[in-house]
């Protein structure tokens, strides 16, 4: 029994230093290898002596920690139905989550570096949880996103004759997917009536079937206002950045813009490190749109460098010193 202890221990170390190690050197390939961040250094030095800059940088890593204290709010409000967690250890489980997640395709490693911060909750139920809570804000992200379209696509789409007919059209659509969106996730309850009609095949399934049906809406509701500000506070971080950085637009258009470019990012399958690429190319195709030059396109990079590297690089890096307090093996 002590040679299996000692074995799990081992084996729960070496998973451990796998992960630090496979992200630092994923975040170091895509920082200082693969991305060229001269352009975006060279404007941070140029405004790093500014107090204005320093300011509304500080204000901006202020919002990242309001952004993940809400994540952690979030997962510890959900996770509770099966086991309850402190703040402290529900932030160590998504800050974690974070760091697995930095290199995995479209950060699923998130749930694994999550769920092997509870002592006695069944995993495969704490992932079921933890993927409810990322659905309720890719739906925040859908919703903004569409609404976005709608002005998109009346400021920037040439509809010519009887346009208002189709905006009218594409409102209603866009209104109509909205409802259903909303319908389907205030009564995600009828998953647990689907598994537990599975065949006898797939017994197993049905005992986690019950995840669905253990929220209420007033809950599930809770935790859609929870991802709405978090989505709000996103929002805020780019569009402080394009300030930062010399890109001048009006609140209203960067509500627009950013909420598209955040619904194309959720839509584009991507590992979190190549993510950096995908969101400038993204990101300057549409708020190039509101400018008729592209003298703003290294701004418009380096604030979208920042955002990335100030909401997942640093909360990686922070994630990487509870790495540690992960258990993988239990001993019943």
């Amino acid at each position: 029994m002590v040679n299996k202890t000692k074995i799990y221990k081992i084996y729960g170390f070496i998973i451990k230093a796998a992960i630090i190690l496979l992200a630092f050197w994923f975040i170091y390939r895509r920082l200082f290898v693969k991305e060229n961040l001269e352009d975006t250094l060279l404007s941070f030095e140029n405004n790093f002596y500014k107090l204005s800059f320093i300011k509304s940088l500080s204000f901006v890593i202020f919002l990242m920690v309001i952004n993940w204290s809400l994540e952690t709010i979030k997962w510890q409000y959900l996770i509770r139905k099966i086991e309850k967690v402190t703040f402290f250890k529900a932030l160590v489980a998504v800050l974690s989550g974070v760091t697995v997640s930095i290199f995995t395709p479209n950060r699923i490693g998130e749930y694994a570096g999550r769920v092997f911060v509870l002592e006695k909750a069944d995993r495969w139920e704490a992932v079921l949880i933890t993927m409810l809570g990322s659905i309720s804000q890719l739906l925040i992200t859908t919703i903004a996103g569409a609404v976005g379209f709608i002005f998109f696509a009346y400021e920037y789409f040439n509809l010519k004759d009887n346009s208002q007919y189709y905006l009218y059209g594409l409102v209603m659509i866009i209104l109509i997917l909205i409802v259903a969106l909303l319908f389907l996730f205030f009564n995600v309850s009828f998953l647990t009536s689907f598994i537990n009609k599975l065949p006898g095949k797939l017994k197993k399934a049905r005992v986690y079937g019950r995840i669905f049906s253990m929220y209420s809406k007033y809950e599930l509701l809770n935790v859609l206002l929870l991802s709405f500000i978090r989505f709000m506070v996103f929002i805020s971080q780019f569009y402080l950045l394009l300030k930062l950085f010399g890109v001048t637009i009006p609140y209203s258009e960067s509500l627009c813009l950013i909420s598209l470019i955040y619904l194309v990012m959720a839509a584009i399958p991507t590992i979190a490190l190549t993510e950096l690429g995908v969101r400038g190319s993204v990101s300057l195709y549409f708020i190039d749109l509101y400018f008729t030059n592209h003298n703003n396109d290294i701004a418009i990079l380096s604030a979208t460098t920042m955002v990335w590297i100030i909401n997942l690089v640093l909360p990686a890096l922070i994630g990487a010193i509870f790495v540690f307090k992960l258990k993988f093996f239990r001993k019943n």
